[in-house]
């Protein structure tokens, strides 16, 4: 890994350079992998199956080819900048068309940038991948402060609303003074900030999840009577999801939002370990997975960079902030939302339309949480559509 020298706010140029003494240890600790027993024919119940995971870690130690994708991600000019207090790691992808609008696009966990590789090029150049050249768009694609390259942090507080803080400052640097933003999961938290806090410089937020917008309760008759049909059966829907997941699948954000450096002493130490707490989530949190050359480049960016405790807290920072417990800030944004079917939780358009300023909403038929990696064409496609409307108002730098 490589930078300039560090000036205050200066923007240096970056190279991902992982030494070969890294890539041999990682090797060395593969092949030193202590493997837990496991009850026959269980499956997914208690966590991901032990054959599956040999499996993965067998072509992770001998076909898996790093240094391939260390080239792909340096085909990105990438840069490194300070902003309280915090190293922040971004790709910047400038469009070959001049007035192309500004995007920022943010990862969330257990995902980085990596999961944008095959949406930079249409976002960033249409004319070359059949689409429309009106559509292109400057890329800004950030580490979230503690994730990847980005990481760890040296201090504590860095909630979403003090990354979407940064990350302003960030567009700032750039020289960005009209630009949209995008994201998922922890992105869009981030995301809906940046429209929040900036409305004068945000054109336009689009989202693939709406952080608050679900049912957080059981639904009253009452609440009920006054929905459409429609509404009314995703409101259940969403509350029957939300209860099997707090019932089955919240144990990772429960630990991360508690005792995050505990955790990170296993993950840190044990490559099968942080390949393991990461894999899950793609096979459970997808509708039929993701590559998986393409999944562990994701996992070698926290392995690494030895960030899985930085990267989990801010699940701590989040659940310990004054403003936990307490419904979203109301963003006057203007706002879109993606809705893949196989997203974590059902998002109801009455609850995010309380807060946000909801322009478009688009329900597909495939995809779910990491839509970038899963269904890219999609996305691609609705974002285009989102700030087509929106372009007009934007000012590249």
């Amino acid at each position: 890994m490589t930078t300039s020298p560090d000036d205050s706010d200066s923007i240096r140029p970056f190279r991902i350079s992982i030494p070969d003494r890294d890539l041999d240890d990682l090797r060395l600790r593969l092949d030193l992998t202590r493997w837990p027993d496991e009850l026959p024919g269980v499956g997914w119940d208690y966590g991901v199956p032990r054959e599956y995971l040999r499996e993965l870690v067998r072509y992770w130690r001998y076909e898996y080819d790093w240094r391939a994708a260390e080239a792909r991600l340096n085909r990105w000019p990438q840069f490194m900048t300070t902003i309280d207090g915090a190293d922040v790691h971004f790709a910047h992808i400038r469009s070959p068309e001049p007035d192309a609008t500004p995007l920022i696009i943010t990862h969330g966990w257990p995902g980085s940038i990596v999961e944008f590789e095959h949406i930079v090029g249409p976002l960033a150049d249409p004319r070359s991948h059949g689409g429309d050249p009106a559509d292109a768009f400057h890329l800004v694609l950030p580490s979230i402060p503690g994730f990847g390259f980005s990481g760890p942090t040296r201090e504590r507080g860095w909630e979403y609303q003090r990354v979407g803080a940064a990350f302003a400052e960030l567009m700032s640097r750039l020289g960005y003074e009209r630009y949209g933003a995008q994201g998922g999961d922890w992105g869009s938290a981030v995301s809906r900030e940046l429209g929040r806090i900036r409305p004068d410089q945000v054109i336009g937020v689009h989202l693939n999840m709406i952080p608050g917008a679900g049912a957080s309760a059981e639904p009253t008759d009452e609440e009920l009577a006054a929905l459409s049909p429609a509404e009314r059966e995703r409101t259940r829907a969403s509350w029957a999801r939300l209860q099997a997941w707090s019932r089955e699948k919240q144990g990772y954000a429960d630990l991360q939002s508690t005792r995050p450096q505990t955790l990170a002493y296993a993950l840190t130490d044990s490559p099968v370990g942080q390949l393991a707490w990461i894999a899950e989530k793609f096979n459970e949190w997808t509708e039929d997975g993701v590559d998986r050359d393409h999944l562990l480049t994701n996992v070698m960016l926290y392995w690494l960079t030895g960030t899985a405790g930085s990267s989990g807290r801010i699940y701590y920072e989040r659940a310990h902030a004054s403003y936990w417990g307490q419904p979203p800030e109301p963003s006057a944004a203007p706002t879109a939302y993606a809705a893949f079917p196989h997203e974590n939780f059902i998002i109801l358009r009455h609850i995010a339309e309380r807060t946000n300023n909801i322009v478009r909403w688009t329900e597909f038929d495939r995809g779910g949480h990491f839509a970038a990696m899963e269904a890219p064409d999609l996305l691609v496609g609705d974002i285009r559509a989102f700030f087509r409307d929106l372009r007009s108002d934007a000012i590249p730098a």
